[in-house]
C-alpha cells in the first residue's frame, strides 16, 4: 500500500510503498483511510521532539495518529490509529472509534478531533467551564484556537477574549464569537494595560493557553493580585508554540486564587478519554454536519505529502491529506 513514511527522525515523510498492517486481536480493525489531518502533534512525533515520540525505526514508520476511514460494512468512522494512519489502510482501535453523522465531509471531520480534544477537554475537565464565564484564549488565530472560540461559546461563555499576532486573522475571530481582541504585536506595557482593563471590568475566569512562553508571563502578571480578595482563575496550558519554559513569580501564586494545570496526552483520565469518544466528539461532529461549527481546511493528496508537510497554511487552516 502507499503511505507517508518517515525513515529518519527529522526528515520529511516520503510517499512510499509500505506493508499493509494486520489486526492482531479482537480490539483491532482495519479501515480504508479517506482523510487524515496533519497536526502539530504529528509533526512533533515525526521530528522526535514530542514527548510521546518513540525510538527511531530503521525500517521506517507511517506517520499519523488518527483518521477518517471506511469499515468493511461501508460505515464511515473517525478512529485513533494503532498503526500510522496517513496510508491507504490503517489499524485502529474499536473502542476509540466514532461513527460519523450523515452529511459531514470527510476532510472536515478529519480536521476536527485534535482541535476538539485540545479545546473541549481543557474547557470541560481542567477549567470546568460554566455558563456565563469569561474565557481568554491565548493564541487564538491557529486552527485549534479558532475551534476553542466556537466551543467555548457553545458551552456558554459570556465573553471571549482572544490574543494573536496575525491582525487579519484576529479580526476574523469576531465572526466566530470572540468579543475582544488583544494583539500580541503591541509592546508589553500596552498589552498588560489593555488586558488589565478588561480583567478589571470582567474578571477572567478561564485562560486557555496555546502559546506559553513570554505571553504567558504577561498574562499571569495581569492576574496578580494586590492583597485583596480575588476571583478564581483557571489557567490551562494546552500548547507551547512560543516556548516551553516561563519564569513564574511566587508572588503571583500567593496573591491570586489561581488554578494552574495542563491539558494533553497523559494528563487526561481514562474516564475523560471515554467521554471524548462517547460524547464530546459525536456532539461536535453533529454540530459541524449542521454547519454550526466553522472548520477551516486546505486539502492535498497523499502523493504530495513531502512537498506539503512543512507548507505554510494561511489563516489558521488545517492541512488535510486525502487518500
Amino acid at each position: 500500500m502507499k503511505a507517508a513514511v518517515v525513515y529518519k527522525m527529522g526528515e520529511l515523510p516520503k510517499y512510499a510503498e509500505f506493508q499493509e498492517p494486520v489486526a492482531a486481536n479482537e480490539n483491532e480493525v482495519l479501515i480504508s483511510v479517506k482523510a487524515v489531518a496533519i497536526t502539530n502533534l504529528d509533526k512533533g512525533i515525526a521530528s522526535g521532539e514530542h514527548y510521546s515520540s518513540e525510538n527511531e525505526n530503521q525500517n521506517g514508520f507511517i506517520i499519523g495518529s488518527d483518521a477518517i476511514g471506511l469499515l468493511e460494512n461501508g460505515t464511515t468512522v473517525y478512529a485513533r490509529g494503532i498503526s500510522g494512519t496517513i496510508a491507504e489502510k490503517a489499524l485502529v482501535e474499536k473502542n476509540r472509534m466514532v461513527a460519523l453523522p450523515y452529511g459531514i465531509d470527510v476532510a472536515t471531520a478529519a480536521a476536527m478531533p485534535n482541535a476538539v480534544a485540545g479545546s473541549a477537554m481543557a474547557l470541560r475537565f481542567r477549567a470546568g467551564i460554566k455558563p456565563g464565564e469569561t474565557v481568554l484564549i491565548n493564541g487564538a488565530t491557529g486552527f485549534t484556537g479558532q475551534m476553542a472560540i466556537q466551543i467555548a461559546k457553545y458551552y456558554g461563555a459570556k465573553k471571549i477574549i482572544v490574543t494573536g499576532r496575525n491582525e487579519k486573522t484576529l479580526q476574523s475571530l469576531l465572526e466566530l464569537g470572540a468579543d475582544e481582541i488583544v494583539s500580541l504585536k503591541q509592546n508589553d506595557e500596552s498589552f498588560i494595560s489593555q488586558l488589565k482593563e478588561i480583567h478589571q471590568n470582567t474578571p477572567i475566569d478561564i485562560v486557555l493557553d496555546y502559546l506559553w512562553g513570554h505571553s504567558a508571563e504577561l498574562i499571569l502578571s495581569v492576574l496578580k493580585g494586590n492583597g485583596n480578595f480575588t476571583p478564581k482563575t483557571r489557567y490551562v496550558s494546552v500548547g507551547s508554540m512560543s516556548g516551553d519554559v516561563i519564569q513564574l513569580s511566587s508572588q503571583i501564586l500567593r496573591s491570586v486564587d489561581l488554578q494552574l494545570s495542563g491539558s494533553g496526552l497523559g494528563s487526561w483520565t481514562k474516564d475523560e478519554v471515554k467521554l471524548l469518544f462517547s460524547e464530546i466528539l459525536p456532539e461536535m461532529f453533529l454540530l459541524a454536519s449542521q454547519n454550526k461549527l466553522k472548520v477551516n481546511i486546505e486539502k492535498v493528496n497523499l502523493v504530495d505529502i513531502e512537498k506539503m508537510w512543512n507548507a505554510e497554511v494561511s489563516d489558521g487552516k488545517r492541512l488535510v491529506i486525502l487518500i
